[in-house]
């Protein structure tokens, strides 16, 4: 079975800091809910005066950085370490094929300003190793881990 997307359809975007009290948005900042099918507007139940929601795969970004985010704090004071107050992570997930299965891909950057680059690494590296989300996804879907430390 394929485990490497091909082609992407669609990516649901998120954006975590603490500033917000861990509050996640997404590109279009919408938090109300509805589901509904990339690609097939024939399959969305829409209400009327509603905005259009988040996808599936914004939601789950969503959760799973939330999550993550957390993860980062259990490992931060395990290791008495201040995360800085600007922190923040931003987590892609990608709907998309391969030959004529659907997959998904994810992508996070987490920002811990100020902090050496290797202490940095060390957090965000053990903070996915305890995230429910990430033990989930583990071995499931490709993910990429980068830190920012400016």
């Amino acid at each position: 079975m394929p485990t490497q997307i091909q082609k992407v359809l669609l990516t649901g975007k998120t954006h975590t800091t603490l500033a917000r009290n861990y509050a996640s948005q997404g590109g279009e900042e919408r938090l109300d809910i509805r589901l509904s099918t990339p690609n097939n507007p024939d399959l969305v139940h829409a209400f009327e005066d509603i905005q259009p929601h988040p996808t599936a795969e914004q939601l789950f970004a969503g959760a799973w950085s939330a999550c993550y985010s957390s993860a980062l704090e259990v490992i931060a004071k395990q290791m008495k370490v201040q995360l800085p107050a600007d922190r923040a992570v931003e987590v892609e997930v990608d709907l998309g094929m391969s030959g004529s299965a659907y997959l998904l891909q994810a992508r996070f950057n987490v920002f811990l300003p100020g902090l050496d680059p290797a202490l940095a690494e060390q957090i965000a590296h053990s903070a996915d190793e305890i995230c429910p989300y990430s033990k989930a996804t583990r071995g499931n879907i490709d993910v990429s881990l980068n830190v920012h430390v400016s």
